[in-house]
């Protein structure tokens, strides 16, 4: 697989799968590109060029000390959609992805995309305000990171059950499954799982969204526990001009897995669009 080298030399793997008009995949915390591949599989086969790439600090790209805030991040993204060809591009961000969208599309203006995916993302803002009563409080993030510095393999037993809404009554996706989405989450350094909890808990993205210029999909489950719905995809359709919003009643949050049939078919029928 080809790797790319971002511009501070942060080297990013890179799968590229099939040819056609590019679409980018970006993963959610504290995963990697694999999390995409059923889907990444579909579009190949559908006949789209399907791009997904682990963020620094994750998988199997760099591991640097810095760089997990969101303009780098973004600048990161930049380096892929240039290797895509820059034109034509559709973006689609999972949970923490979609703050990778949004900054793009801010501050990069946009360039190469025609269309733009949001799936259980972290938009608008997730962290509780004065003028932002739904997001989350602060202690919650806090508690979180203690939790990783103490013992992150523990933690993310529990943070994966409620991820793919596993409960006493549900069972939505297998034991293997969550054993590999915890070995994927201990592949990424301390410092970078650390670093971007930080960044996608405190960046507001309210301003970013009057950049979003195309045609935009939000999908999210209704029964997310990790970005509740009410304070992330309801808001933000509201806001992108283009959106349509797709709710999955009674899904949780990691989409990809549990909804993944019917997650491949929304977003070919949005691609074809």
């Amino acid at each position: 697989m080809p790797t790319i080298t971002t511009q501070d030399n942060t080297p990013l793997y890179v799968k590229d799968w099939g040819t056609g008009r590019p679409v980018i995949l970006l993963h959610g915390w504290p995963l990697s590109a694999d999390s995409w591949d059923d889907q990444a599989m579909a579009m190949a086969e559908a006949g789209y060029r399907a791009i997904a790439y682990d963020r620094r600090g994750f998988g199997r790209s760099g591991q640097p000390w810095s760089g997990y805030d969101y303009d780098t991040l973004a600048d990161d993204l930049a380096a892929v959609v240039d290797y895509a060809g820059a034109a034509n591009t559709t973006l689609v961000g999972f949970s923490m992805g979609g703050g990778e969208v949004a900054r793009y599309m801010s501050r990069h203006g946009g360039k190469g995309v025609v269309q733009a995916a949001l799936v259980s993302s972290v938009l608008p803002f997730r962290l509780q305000t004065a003028d932002n009563p739904e997001g989350a409080p602060q202690a919650g993030f806090t508690s979180i990171a203690e939790a990783l510095r103490e013992d992150r393999a523990a933690f993310f037993t529990d943070f994966f059950n409620d991820f793919f809404g596993v409960g006493l009554l549900s069972q939505p996706v297998s034991n293997e499954l969550l054993a590999w989405a915890g070995n994927t989450a201990l592949q990424a350094s301390l410092r970078a799982t650390l670093e971007c909890l930080k960044s996608f808990s405190s960046t507001d993205f309210r301003p970013d969204l009057a950049a979003f210029k195309v045609p935009t999909l939000v999908i999210h489950g209704t029964e997310d526990r990790t970005v509740p719905i009410e304070s992330s995809a309801r808001p933000t359709a509201q806001e992108v001009g283009m959106s349509t919003l797709l709710e999955y009643e009674g899904a949780p949050h990691g989409l990809f897995a549990t909804h993944k049939e019917r997650l491949t078919h929304d977003l070919l029928a949005f691609l074809g669009k």
